[in-house]
Parts: structure tokens; sequence; C-alpha cells
């Protein structure tokens, strides 16, 4: 996460470690006071109250990042002013956030809309908790851009029928989870920028969004257990995501079940691979995000929605021409 916008800088070190290294840190300590926001644009407000689904991160006690899908129909997210988002959800004990927030708790949000290929970002932190509902108070928001977002429609299921039982899976994961995984197309990663926020606005947490075609999630099982590994591709080059793991190097994943609704929810171990062997699964790749599998939790039928087949994203194809260039958005 990075700081709330101010007239000097908008990146905490982690990201502008990272920045640096690019050769970039001179333009984003530039550009970062320009769409870092303290509060919702209208624009932004705009999409989150239209969605179906809402991104969630959130850490539990012992630092560990969680990332949750939310569901509801059109307008169970309400942002009654530019500082404040309310949410219809109720404290969950089988979901990893909704079991483990409280007032004061720092929250990173996700509004995604994959159809349109629109996503804002907003981080704060939980103002008030209940069945009544989840109030967050703004940190700061900004926008992302529409690359690598494969493009589906969500409709309500045929039946509504109860969720299934609630997996724990042990680091080693099982056939299933592997193969959900293999086969995803999109991911979510919850971070954060130190293990126990204590109040500055640069302590705080991001769930973002990755994007590739299936299979682009390369699953190994090793002495040391199952690990993860999946490209990183040319982006707006804030680093929000890598920065924070640069600084606390734990992430949640989180991967959709799109035709049954459910959620495998993955807490694991990061690391950032720059050698030219890491990349060389992925045309275009910048850099290959490693992470090693420490737990599991999957929630079968838990969504009440059912999501269209994808429409791929135009960057892939352009990827995978050698010397082409990602096309913009």
């Amino acid at each position: 996460m990075t700081t709330a916008a101010t007239a000097h800088e908008a990146f905490h070190a982690g990201e502008q470690a990272l920045q640096q290294r690019v050769g970039l840190r001179e333009r984003m300590a530039a550009i970062g006071p320009l769409v870092m926001r303290d509060h919702m644009p209208d624009q932004h407000r705009e999409l989150f109250e239209k969605l179906p689904t809402l991104l969630l991160g959130a850490l539990d006690d012992q630092g560990q990042p969680w990332a949750t899908m939310l569901a509801g129909p059109p307008g169970f997210v309400h942002t009654p002013d530019a500082q404040q988002m309310d949410i219809t959800t109720a404290p969950h004990a089988a979901d990893p956030v909704l079991s483990r927030l409280s007032p004061g708790a720092p929250l990173g949000v996700l509004g995604l809309e994959p159809h349109t290929r629109r996503r804002n970002r907003m981080n704060g932190h939980v103002a008030a908790f209940s069945d009544a509902g989840l109030s967050i108070a703004v940190v700061q928001s900004f926008g992302n851009c529409p690359k690598y977002i494969q493009a589906r429609e969500p409709g309500l299921r045929a039946a509504v029928t109860p969720p299934g039982p609630m997996q724990v899976l042990g680091p080693a994961l099982d056939t299933q989870a592997l193969a959900r995984i293999q086969q995803a197309d999109t991911l979510f990663i919850a971070s954060a920028s130190a293990a126990q926020p204590g109040g500055a606005q640069s302590e705080g947490v991001d769930v973002s969004h990755r994007g590739g075609e299936p299979g682009f999630v390369h699953a190994e099982t090793t002495a040391h257990g199952v690990v993860l590994r999946l490209p990183d591709y040319p982006g707006n080059q804030f680093f929000n995501t890598l920065g924070n793991l640069a600084q606390h190097p734990l992430a949640g994943l989180l991967v959709v079940d799109y035709e049954g609704g459910g959620l495998l929810h993955i807490a694991a171990r990061a690391e950032l691979l720059w050698d030219d062997a890491a990349r060389a699964l992925w045309p275009g790749a910048q850099r290959v995000l490693q992470l090693t599998v420490l737990r599991a939790l999957w929630r079968p039928g838990v969504l009440p929605w059912r999501w269209t087949p994808p429409v791929a994203a135009p960057q892939f194809s352009a990827l995978r021409r050698p010397g082409a260039a990602v096309p913009p958005g």
C-alpha cells in the first residue's frame, strides 16, 4: 500500500526500492501525488456501488494476509460520501477475512468489473463491523488500468443451494486445489507493508489482481512443499504489491471458481525472482513471483453468481510476439 497522496512522497520504502531498481524512481515520485487520493472520486464511487462482488484483503493475528471475495446484489456496496464505504455483509467464521476484522484493522479493497475491465482500488481501515454491516474509513483511492483482465459477466445461478463444508488444506494442498490453480486465468493477491500495522499511513494492506492465460500459474511440488510461480507483466510501475512483499514477504492468494462459485484461499511465503531462467516460461514477463504455500482453505459454492466464459485480454497475444510492445489498456 502506498501512503496517502501528499505534496511529498506517495510511496513507501519497499515500493521506492523497486522503482529505483527499474530506473523509474524520479518519474514515480512525480506521478504518485497526482493519482493517489485520500478520498474516492465520484467515478470510483459509481463503480463500487454497481458491483455484484468486491475483493477484500486483511491480516490475521499472526500478520498473514488473506484475500476474499464478497458478493451481493448491486448496491450492497454503498458510499455515503467520498470518505466512507459501507458494505452489506456480516462476520463469518469460515471466511479468513470476515472472521478477523475489528475496528481499526487495515483493509485493502479492489472493485473489479470484469466484463468492462474497469477496476479501482481503495485502502482504509475498519470503522465499524457487526451483523449490521461493515463500514470502512477511506485512507487512499486510486485507479488501475484494464490490462490483463479476462472479461466475464456474472449472472445469478439457476438454483440456490447451501454452500458445501469448508475444507482446511495443509501446505501440500490436494489434487483438486492444484487443478484449480493450474487452470486459473485470474487470481487475487493480498499483501501488507508491515506485519503489525500501527497507524502509520504506509502500514496498510492491498489486494490486487493478476491475470494470464489458463495455466499461467505454474505449480510444482518440491521438498519444501508446493511452490507456485506466476509472471509479473509490465504494469503501472507503482509496485504496490511487490513493494509490500519486499518489506513483508507473506501473501494471501484467492482463486475464484467462476463456474461453481467456490473460493480457494491460500496463505503463502513470497519471493521475487529477476533472472532470465525464471522468466523463460512467460514471454514478456519482467519478473516472477514465487510463492511457497503455507496453508489453504477451500470454500465450495459460497458465491451466488456464475460467470460467462472469459474473453481473453488482448495483451497476452501481443506478449507472445517477440519484441512486440504490450498494447495499452
